[in-house]
């Protein structure tokens, strides 16, 4: 067996040589463990950064009410707006659509019979018979005319009481006047209806087109109101939409309607002007008559 005591030292000797040895083990294993929680406890630090710069551009972005606000126009508020404001806005729309091209049509019509009117009334002056009066009114030239109807039917009545073996001079004269008179009288009841056409068109456009688009004005509020009461919001982005579509319905409502008066107004005018002229001219042919009758004509 060895001495106790020779074999105590070199027991220490091999203790203090293994302690040593694992001492920087244990160093760096307490060095790994201690940094692991540093390092966890560094991780949300970073996460938090990245979300404080998120929460930091959405912030700073805008809001999409406000870019809706900013993008609004009349295309954008007639297609979100209601169904009933909708149906309002097109039919007005039709109706202005309408009331010009009725302007066009009976600025050429008048037009048209203005001229037509000035070549009847010169061919007219020249004719030395009854019979040359209906010649000339009953001509393709001037068929349609209403002042070439009118000598038309004047003279062709004329001409059937002849052939009827009626006398139509002397002390029947008067008779065959009147009754070429009534045979006027026809023509220019149906004068009135065809320069007149379109006319209740206008004036209906014109009288009921503001109240039309009001009509739309009213709807498009109550909407608001409605909207105010379902969100519990007096936001401009709710209440704004809605008082827009109103206002363009008045608009095209009003746009719709000032025309139309002006239109009626002016055609009123056309009309009455073509109806003096008719009346002059049937005063000038009952006395071409007269005086062909006199002459046995």
């Amino acid at each position: 067996m060895f001495d106790n005591k020779r074999m105590t030292p070199i027991i220490a000797l091999i203790g203090a040589l293994a302690l040593i040895t694992s001492t920087p083990a244990l160093a760096q294993t307490a060095a790994t463990s201690a940094a692991a929680p540093a390092a966890s406890d560094a991780a949300p630090a970073s996460d938090a950064a990245p979300a404080a710069a998120s929460d930091a551009a959405s912030a700073a972005a805008p809001a999409p009410a406000d870019a809706n606000l900013h993008s609004a126009n009349v295309v954008s508020l007639f297609l979100g707006a209601t169904l009933v404001v909708k149906f309002v806005i097109v039919g007005l729309a039709l109706a202005s659509i309408l009331s010009w091209m009725t302007l066009i049509t009976k600025m050429l019509e008048f037009a048209s019979l203005n001229r037509s009117s000035d070549k009847f009334l010169e061919a007219f002056r020249g004719a030395k018979s009854i019979a040359d009066i209906n010649r000339i009114s009953t001509s393709e030239e001037f068929e349609g005319n209403p002042l070439a109807d009118m000598a038309a039917a004047a003279s062709s009545e004329i001409e059937i009481s002849r052939q009827a073996g009626l006398s139509v001079t002397g002390a029947n004269k008067d008779s065959t006047i009147a009754r070429a008179g009534s045979a006027v009288q026809a023509v220019q009841s149906s004068l009135s209806r065809r320069l007149s056409s379109g006319m209740t068109f206008l004036a209906s456009v014109g009288s009921n087109g503001p109240f039309i688009g009001l009509f739309g004005t009213v709807y498009g509020i109550m909407n608001s109101f409605i909207s105010i009461t379902n969100t519990h919001t007096t936001s401009l982005a709710v209440v704004a939409p809605g008082i827009a579509e109103a206002l363009i319905a008045t608009g095209i409502g009003l746009f719709a309607a000032i025309p139309a008066v002006i239109f009626y107004n002016y055609f009123q005018t056309r009309v009455a002007h073509y109806g003096n002229r008719s009346e002059g001219f049937v005063a000038e042919l009952i006395n071409a008559l007269s005086r062909q009758l006199d002459k046995g004509a």
